[in-house]
């Protein structure tokens, strides 16, 4: 009984949620893509920065010392700075030149981004914000604490 109860109430606050939310994010100016439930305009410090920083910063960060290929990917001039093998990890707006696309999409584990050994992983849904996150010209933002709040 507790269950079909508690179905019930889901099903309706989704029913008013829903679209009480997209009026916000229309209102606020965020764009959304319902479809998919991912954003149409992907925001680097809401979408990207914590994808990064949970799959990649241990080994791509700010600790020079644990830092594997030379790529920093916590800064906007590590990350699209010139990789040891001369390729880039992120070109803004080509998805083919980008080397981080090609290393979180391999089917060979031992090209594949994070490792397999480390337990990470990223999800489909994660790929496609990254994607469409550097195909929409990889914008950067500073850490949202050195930004001013904004109405």
């Amino acid at each position: 009984m507790a269950r079909s109860f508690n179905r019930m109430i889901t099903g309706k606050l989704n029913c008013f949620l829903r679209p009480a939310l997209t009026l916000v994010a229309a209102l606020s100016g965020v764009a959304v893509s319902l479809g998919a439930g991912l954003p149409a305009k992907v925001d680097f410090n809401r979408d990207i920065r914590p994808i990064l920083s949970d799959n990649c910063y241990t080994c791509h960060g700010p600790d020079a010392g644990k830092r594997k290929a030379g790529l920093r990917l916590d800064r906007k001039d590590g990350a699209l700075s010139p990789l040891k093998s001369g390729d880039f990890a992120i070109v803004p707006g080509n998805l083919a030149k980008s080397e981080l696309i090609a290393r979180i999409t391999a089917k060979a584990e031992d090209d594949r981004m994070p490792p397999v050994k480390t337990g990470k992983h990223l999800t489909p849904n994660q790929i496609e914000l990254l994607k469409r996150w550097i195909a929409q010209g990889a914008e950067w933002k500073a850490h949202w604490s050195f930004i001013a709040p904004q109405r």
